[in-house]
C-alpha cells in the first residue's frame, strides 16, 4: 500500500505520525520502535469518502489547523498510524478510505483483518450527505462485522460538519440523527457526538473516545482529586501533551461553562502551534484576574496540568511548587505496569 500525497506531505513537514507501510508490517510510531511492553489499542476510523475522517485525525494527532486540511487528499485503502499516548498506551489508528470499492472489500475479502481485535469503532457521518441510506447501510455492515469479530468494541458515531447546518436547526437535526443511529446500533450501544473542525466540538468527542482507552483512568482520577484537595484548588485538569485532549479532571466547585474543557484544549493547542511557528516552545502559562488564577504547566513526560485557584491568599509560587512536587508521583501512575499508589492527604 503506497502512502497518499497528503500523508507524505505530513511526514515531510514533520506534522504528525509516520504512516506505516503495508498491513501487518512491524509497528512503529513517530520514529520509535514500539517495545514489547506497549499496550496497543486498535481504533477503526470509518465513514464515507469525503466525510472528514482524515481532516479530524490530522487536526487531533498531526497538528494541522482547520484551514490547512483543505490540501489533504482522499485516503486510499487503509492508512495506519501509531500514536503513543500516556506512557505505554499506543493507539493503533486505522483510517479506512470510504470509497465504495474499498468499503465493499472491508466487508468481504478484508473482513477478518479489518474488524478483528478492535477496541473502538469511530464512524463518521457527513450531516449533509445526500446518500444517507447508503451511509446507514455501510454503518450496519460495520456493526455486523464488529459483532462477529470484536463484540466488546466501543462504538462512537460522529455527526460531522455541523457548522454547515443553520445554528437554530443543529439541536433538532442532531437529536433525530442520534435516535436513528442508536436504534440501528442495537444490540450494540453507541455514543453520538456532533462535530466540526471549526470549533471545540471535535476535542469534546475525541477526549471522550480516548478516555475510554486509558487503562488506569479511575486510579488517575482518584489521585487527581486528592491532589486538588491537598492544594485547595477549585479545579484540576489533565491534558495529553501532544494532542491537548482532556484525559482526566476533578472540580471542587461548580463551573458555569459546561464546554470549558474542549474550549481550553482548542485554544491552547492553537497557541502551541503559533509558538512552534516562531521556533518557540510552549511550557507554561499563568492567567490571573480578580476572581481566579489559572496555571497551565508541563506535568509529566506525557501530560500538561491546569490548576484553577480562587483563593487570593495562596501565592503563585506555592501553587507552582505543589505542581512540581506532584510530578514524580503522577509519572509513576502513567506506567501501566507501575505500582498501584495513591497520593495521600498529609
Amino acid at each position: 500500500m503506497e502512502e497518499s500525497d497528503s500523508e507524505k506531505k505530513m511526514e515531510k513537514e514533520n506534522l504528525g505520525p509516520r504512516m506505516d507501510s503495508p498491513l501487518g508490517e512491524p509497528e512503529g510510531s513517530l520514529g520509535w520502535v514500539l517495545p514489547n511492553t506497549a499496550m496497543k489499542k486498535k481504533v477503526l476510523l470509518m465513514g464515507k469518502s469525503g466525510s472528514g475522517k482524515t481532516s479530524m485525525r490530522s487536526i487531533i494527532f498531526a497538528n494541522y489547523i482547520a484551514r490547512d486540511t483543505r490540501r489533504l487528499g482522499a485516503t486510499i485503502d487503509v492508512e495506519h498510524s501509531h500514536v503513543r499516548f500516556l506512557g505505554n498506551l499506543v493507539l493503533n489508528l486505522w483510517d479506512c478510505g470510504g470509497q465504495d470499492t474499498f468499503m465493499e472489500n472491508y466487508f468481504t475479502s478484508q473482513r477478518d483483518n479489518i474488524f478483528r481485535n478492535v477496541e473502538v469503532l469511530i464512524y463518521v457521518f457527513d450531516v449533509e450527505s445526500r446518500e444517507l441510506e447508503k451511509d446507514m447501510h455501510y454503518y450496519q455492515s460495520c456493526l455486523e462485522a464488529i459483532l462477529q469479530n470484536s463484540p466488546d468494541a466501543k462504538i462512537f458515531c460522529l455527526v460531522h460538519k455541523m457548522d454547515l447546518v443553520q445554528e437554530d436547526q443543529r439541536d433538532l437535526i442532531f437529536k433525530e440523527r442520534e435516535e436513528d443511529l442508536r436504534r440501528l446500533s442495537r444490540p450494540l450501544e453507541c455514543s453520538c457526538f456532533r462535530t466540526s473542525i471549526w470549533d471545540e466540538t471535535l476535542y469534546k468527542a475525541w477526549s471522550s473516545i480516548v478516555y475510554q482507552l486509558i487503562p488506569n483512568v479511575q486510579q488517575l482520577e482518584m489521585n487527581l482529586r486528592n491532589f486538588a484537595e491537598i492544594i485547595e484548588a477549585d479545579e484540576v485538569l489533565l491534558f495529553e501533551r501532544a494532542t491537548f485532549l482532556v484525559i482526566s479532571h476533578y472540580q471542587c466547585k461548580e463551573q458555569r461553562d459546561a464546554h470549558r474543557f474542549e474550549k481550553i484544549s482548542n485554544i491552547i493547542k492553537q497557541f502551541k502551534l503559533s509558538c512552534s511557528k516562531l521556533a518557540a516552545s510552549f511550557q507554561s502559562m499563568e492567567v490571573r484576574n480578580s476572581n481566579f488564577a489559572a496555571f497551565i504547566d508541563i506535568f509529566t513526560s506525557n501530560t500538561y496540568v491546569m490548576v484553577v485557584m480562587s483563593d487570593p491568599s495562596i501565592p503563585s509560587a506555592a501553587t507552582l511548587i505543589n505542581i512540581r512536587n506532584a510530578r514524580k508521583h503522577f509519572e509513576k501512575l502513567e506506567r501501566v505496569d507501575g505500582p498501584k499508589q495513591c497520593l495521600l492527604m498529609r
